[in-house]
């Protein structure tokens, strides 16, 4: 997720944080990198040339901060001017769902829109287990144009633990009025309510929308948009609010090749806030669109808030304390490694974790699946070891190891590797334990 434009950022600001004074010539360059990058990420032209004027227009007008270095000011205002862009630092990051509710999720054909009505229909259970509640959720449709919608609609939601309702009606407009009787008479607090796309936009579809929209009077209106569409997605959204209206976007595939452009010029072009993007195909892979965490990771600044709310959704507080427990008290063995690494397994794969990190935007992609395949490597090395070994890797010798790569399918080498990379962990918590010795580590 706008890993182009993370890289592309984190370039030029590492060429302006070290310059001591700020020319009209060194500015002029690093706005024309800042340019490229925008253009290159498909934001289209007139946006781009906006934001790099509200930055040099802030960069003449204002005084340097005493405590910053010009091209540290330069930066600074970089992050503001994106920040603004993508929606403002005080913008609602979530949405507040009235109780009861029928929500309508709109979008093209392709867009990834019966699967983030999944995503949607899990998130709306998370959030309420937060409070120690727990929703009654419906989920339909009257895609009757795509044969497979509903019957994957239907697969979705027993996966992720919500009602399904399937229409007599096979007309749109008189199934989604049907769908909304059984949903007030069974006395469910969301509804959420698939409707029908298209390979492009056209009058019908339009039409079919206008005549549900008012029969249903929804609460809330997603649109769901394929951000790999690039600025063809900001045309199709301007469309929808012209005929039916929506509350706020949700940007699909996002995890795939895209640039991060139809993000970047949401907002401004359309006046509207992006509620949520969505990375993935599991029920989970669904973020909250946060302005300001958002700027931080295009800057390649991280986004830890995230990654520990991802942490406390995914791993148990049980889980987390045991472990924390173990490594504190000195007594972590290879079998409390093996369930670290278990632990990380749960937040994702490595190049999702890593893009939360600050300044990981740099590593490759080769990088990143050699760890996910020592992840993988370690855990079956480990799972080959008896019980006494993995609590006391000191008795691995040359006759056990060997014994240990046959049966795990690795070499003496990798376990080798494994044990230093334990000995590298323990060594990394007794520093922790001990300030001064944590410190002159980064001398």
């Amino acid at each position: 997720m706008f890993d182009f434009l993370s890289k592309k950022f984190s370039g030029v600001l590492g060429w302006l944080k070290d310059r001591g004074r700020l020319s009209e010539e060194n500015i002029q360059q690093a706005l024309d990198q800042v340019r490229e990058a925008l253009l290159e990420a498909d934001v289209p032209l007139e946006i781009t040339t906006a934001f790099l004027e509200q930055i040099k227009s802030d960069v003449l007008g204002q005084k340097i901060q005493s405590s910053l270095n010009p091209g540290q000011h330069l930066i600074k205002i970089v992050h503001e001017k994106l920040l603004d862009f993508l929606g403002g630092k005080n913008a609602l990051a979530q949405v507040n769902l009235p109780i009861p509710s029928v929500v309508l999720v709109m979008g093209l054909q392709g867009s990834g829109k019966t699967t983030t009505i999944a995503k949607l229909a899990h998130w709306i259970i998370q959030q309420a287990k937060i409070r120690g509640k727990t929703r009654r959720i419906l989920v339909a449709s009257v895609d009757f144009y795509r044969p497979a919608a509903i019957e994957q609609l239907e697969i979705l939601a027993k996966r992720v633990g919500v009602d399904f309702y399937r229409a007599h009606s096979t007309e749109p407009v008189a199934a989604a009025v049907e769908i909304a009787h059984y949903f007030k008479a069974g006395h469910y607090e969301h509804l959420l309510l698939d409707t029908a796309g298209r390979l492009h936009i056209d009058d019908q579809m339009m039409q079919e929308l206008v005549q549900i929209n008012a029969k249903i009077a929804p609460k809330y209106k997603f649109l769901v948009l394929d951000s790999m569409t690039g600025q063809e997605s900001l045309r199709v959204a301007q469309a929808f609010e012209q005929a039916v209206g929506f509350n706020s976007a949700i940007l699909t595939k996002m995890d795939s090749d895209t640039r991060g452009g139809a993000a970047f010029a949401f907002k401004f072009a359309l006046k509207k806030p992006i509620s949520f993007v969505g990375a993935g195909e599991k029920p989970e892979d669904l973020e909250s669109f946060i302005p300001e965490r958002m700027t931080s990771r295009i800057l390649g600044m991280g986004d830890i808030m995230t990654l520990i709310e991802k942490a406390h959704e995914n791993i148990s507080q049980d889980e987390q304390e045991e472990i924390t427990k173990k490594m504190i008290d000195g007594n972590f063995s290879l079998q409390d490694f093996a369930s670290q690494l278990s632990l990380i397994d749960k937040l994702g794969s490595l190049q999702k974790i890593v893009r939360y990190l600050p300044g990981m935007n740099t590593l490759s992609s080769e990088d990143l699946e050699r760890g996910q395949h020592d992840i993988k490597r370690f855990n079956a090395i480990i799972s080959s070891m008896t019980s006494k070994e993995r609590n006391f890797p000191h008795l691995l010798d040359g006759s056990r190891k060997k014994r240990v790569a046959l049966g795990s399918g690795t070499t003496v080498q990798d376990i080798n590797q494994l044990l230093q990379r334990f000995e590298q962990s323990k060594q990394f918590v007794k520093m922790f334990k001990k300030p001064g010795k944590f410190k002159r580590f980064f001398k």
